[in-house]
């Protein structure tokens, strides 16, 4: 009888600790972040943290505030993993501190010149929060939004969001599903679709800031970028494209070969000058039939991480972190330095609400807004 209960309390132990350790494994996250730091409730909804992750070992946490990736472990040479996103290890600090760091952007990524636009024959009047212009959707954009979480699994997420009519002034009922997949090709696949009961525009995009040596470890100077582009988008002196396309030929904006990106960021260059560094729109070479195509490569060349990005869209936004500053500390309590993350946002071009040579960014409600970026990881050995 004493050997019976001897064996029952073993077992129970047992139990106990298996119980503690699956409890533990489902709340720890390779980035070093507690999940815990995200729970709240936000405009009357639940706010989470979401772990994706693939056979490989990859890891990417999304918070359904503003649809934000808030870390991404990616491997390097010999073995060596690390959190390639900035942002933050605590919900408060998204709410609290101004960033885009990881986040949804919409209803109109980038800039509108004056902060309006006409529309069948009705000008629409937007906020002003970048000068005389709108930025990201305006200061209340998809990325201070809770989105709603309909279905999350291992390896997809996916996030809905009613955007109403007349919100930030922007025209009709947008119906928004945006879906992240990772894949056991590295693959963070970006899924975007939205439709919408009155015609409007929409131009929606991610806003990841990337340093391939790890978040918070130094700049990006020494990235080697290729952009597979003949032509980008000048601006004006308050970063509102001219309705130009210029070759790249010549500029310090050809990256058709790979090249470091600190090689000519500080030429005597007049665009360089007006954005502070690299903050343009790259003219891709887009397929009639919207299938994707390879939009950058990013190589890092000490940890050889390689990030590619492909897209059906028509640009690419190259930003180079210049109005980082050095005075905002992210995850660890890491300071993230000026140009110390790149972002390649996949989109249309800045202010073609206001250009009609552009490619178009009109949704009607027959039709269905489509959009995908894929952001693949490798290894150069």
């Amino acid at each position: 009888m004493k050997k019976f209960i001897l064996l029952l309390l073993i077992l129970s132990l047992i139990f106990s600790c298996h119980r503690k350790n699956s409890q533990v494994s489902q709340s720890t996250i390779t980035a070093g972040i507690s999940k815990t730091k995200f729970d709240t409730t936000l405009q009357g909804k639940k706010v989470s943290l979401y772990t994706l992750r693939n056979h490989n070992g990859m890891e990417v946490n999304i918070t359904n505030y503003g649809g934000r990736i808030v870390s991404l472990m990616a491997p390097g040479k010999d073995g060596h993993w690390a959190d390639i996103v900035l942002g933050f290890d605590n919900i408060r600090d998204y709410i609290t501190i101004k960033n885009n760091f990881g986040a949804l952007i919409g209803r109109y990524a980038n800039r509108i010149g004056g902060a309006r636009f006409e529309l069948d024959g009705t000008v629409y009047n937007l906020e002003k929060n970048n000068g005389n212009n709108q930025l990201h959707g305006g200061s209340h954009g998809y990325f201070s939004k809770v989105w709603d979480v309909t279905s999350a699994s291992d390896s997809v997420l996916q996030l809905h969001l009613l955007s109403p009519d007349g919100d930030a002034n922007y025209p009709g009922n947008l119906n928004i599903y945006v879906t992240y997949t990772l894949t056991d090709r590295n693959e963070l696949i970006i899924d975007y679709t939205a439709t919408t009961d009155k015609t409007t525009v929409v131009n929606l995009t991610n806003h990841a800031y990337f340093n391939l040596k790890g978040a918070g470890k130094g700049t990006i100077l020494d990235h080697i970028l290729m952009i597979p582009a003949d032509y980008f988008t000048p601006v004006d002196s308050n970063l509102i494209p001219i309705g130009e396309l210029r070759p790249v030929d010549g500029t310090p904006l050809d990256f058709r070969k790979p090249t470091p990106i600190g090689k000519r960021i500080n030429d005597d260059y007049t665009q360089l000058k007006l954005g502070h560094g690299y903050d343009h729109n790259w003219v891709l070479k887009t397929k009639a039939d919207k299938s994707v195509i390879l939009a950058a490569r990013l190589t890092e060349p000490v940890s050889g991480r390689v990030l590619e990005v492909y897209t059906n869209e028509p640009g690419l936004q190259c930003y180079t972190g210049n109005f980082l500053d050095g005075t905002v500390k992210g995850k660890q309590g890491k300071t993230y330095l000026r140009r110390g993350a790149i972002c390649l946002e996949t989109q249309h071009f800045p202010d073609s609400p206001n250009k009609p040579m552009f490619p178009s960014v009109v949704l009607k409600p027959e039709d269905t807004y489509h959009s995908v970026c894929i952001y693949k990881f490798g290894i150069k050995k």
